[in-house]
């Protein structure tokens, strides 16, 4: 597996927020969070499978912006943005089938 999420800085993700760019899913997580590296491996098993979402991670520690704005509590955070918008935030990634059902029903 050599799928790599690509990680965004707070200015990109100000420009990611703010245009209409379809489906964006980004992985608000922590390089110390044992769980954060579990649910980034998730999202790259269901990166390679396909769903309707463009796929990111962000640094927490890095996006106080963002963490402040969307009220993120706890890590890892799965924040669904559709056009622009957060539609969903997930904070429970179960596993990868709950994770690739969540990204095509939304």
């Amino acid at each position: 597996m050599n799928s790599i999420i690509t990680e965004l800085t707070e200015d990109q993700l100000h420009h990611m927020a703010s245009i209409e760019i379809g489906r964006v899913a980004i992985l608000f997580a922590s390089p110390f969070c044992g769980t954060c590296k579990v649910a980034l491996t998730m999202l790259q098993i269901v990166q390679e499978v396909g769903v309707p979402y463009s796929l990111y991670q962000a640094n927490i520690n890095y996006t106080p912006y963002f963490r402040e704005i969307w009220q993120l509590r706890s890590i890892p955070a799965l924040v669904l943005i559709h056009n622009g918008k957060v539609i969903d935030i997930v904070y429970a990634i179960q596993s990868v089938d709950s994770l690739y059902t969540k990204l095509q029903i939304n």
